[in-house]
């Protein structure tokens, strides 16, 4: 049965991405700007005749910030929990605990009533699936990654012994979480080293007019320059050094996907790149900052083992 109301996208996302069955429970976590998409989730799980249940709280002030405790511990007693928030919750304690008690989790931060009916919700979860497979393939088992742009991007990634992760949508396992939109390859780098230009959005300040260098030493930024780079610092400094940290390198695998200034959108487009500051404990890393700002780089050129990846 497809939904009566709301969007269609979500019936995609409870019935092909999260496989909900009548007799599970699906927790709606949201905050009060994104009521409308929460809502429409809500009424087609309902539709679906399963017991759903909606948590409204106040938008979180930055990507990765922890739920209220009252949430965090209903997170851990449902089968199913989507999150379409203002700000991410998929680096926090709350999402890695319910996780750990079996549930399956959908988070959405950011997402818009546009990108509900267009752009990276749309794509075929078959064809998203099958190109990040294929990058998957290419990725796994190298020892050093690295990326260079146009735009003054040079960087390398120490890899080898790190785990890649596959952002592919479908999350019928007890325990498994994914993106949504889906679609993406990335790692928690043990360690990296050159420069990064950042010019197509920044978690926290959505698309950029005029690009953020991030200059890397030891796995660190160590230094912050551009026209908005103030306000990176602004959101970093505060949570100290670990804030700092090269949390994740993410190349991007949905075709279907568009730079739109919201970076659950913008880090799946296919052949972007993207690196993020802060938290990567819950995917396979040791650093927990409170905070994980993405930051998306729209040319990348890959390079590993004396060849360069075809993202395409």
């Amino acid at each position: 049965m497809r939904a009566i109301s709301g969007y269609r996208s979500s019936w995609t996302i409870l019935h092909t991405y999260l496989g909900l069955k009548q007799t599970e429970v699906v927790l709606i976590v949201t905050d009060t700007l994104r009521l409308k998409i929460a809502k429409s989730l809500y009424d087609t799980a309902r539709e679906m005749n399963c017991e759903a249940i909606m948590m409204t709280m106040p938008p979180r002030t930055r990507h990765g910030e922890e739920p209220p405790d009252a949430i965090a511990n209903a997170m851990r007693s449902v089968d199913v929990v989507i999150a379409p928030t203002t700000m991410s919750l998929t680096h926090t304690s709350a999402k890695k605990r319910a996780n750990e008690a079996g549930v399956r989790i959908a988070t959405m931060p950011g997402v818009t009533e546009r990108m509900m009916v267009e752009g990276g919700l749309t794509a075929k979860p078959r064809e998203v699936m099958e190109h990040t497979h294929r990058l998957a393939a290419m990725l796994k088992e190298l020892a050093e990654i690295r990326i260079t742009s146009r735009q003054g991007t040079d960087v390398t990634f120490e890899v080898n012994d790190s785990k890649w992760n596959l952002d592919l949508g479908c999350c019928r396992e007890k325990g498994c979480s994914t993106n949504l939109p889906a679609g993406e390859v990335y790692v928690a780098p043990e360690n990296c080293k050159g420069t990064v230009v950042i010019d197509g959005s920044m978690g926290g300040l959505e698309l950029l007019k005029h690009p953020i260098k991030i200059q890397i030493e030891e796995g660190k930024a160590v230094d912050v320059r551009g026209e908005r780079a103030k306000e990176v610092l602004k959101i970093i400094n505060p949570l100290g050094d670990e804030a700092r940290n090269i949390a994740e390198l993410g190349i991007g695998t949905n075709p279907h996907a568009r730079i739109i200034g919201v970076v659950l959108e913008d880090e799946k487009v296919l052949g972007t790149a993207h690196i993020a500051l802060g938290t990567n404990s819950t995917f396979g890393g040791h650093v927990a900052a409170g905070v994980h700002l993405d930051g998306i780089i729209r040319k990348p050129r890959i390079f590993a083992a004396g060849r360069e990846i075809n993202l395409l």
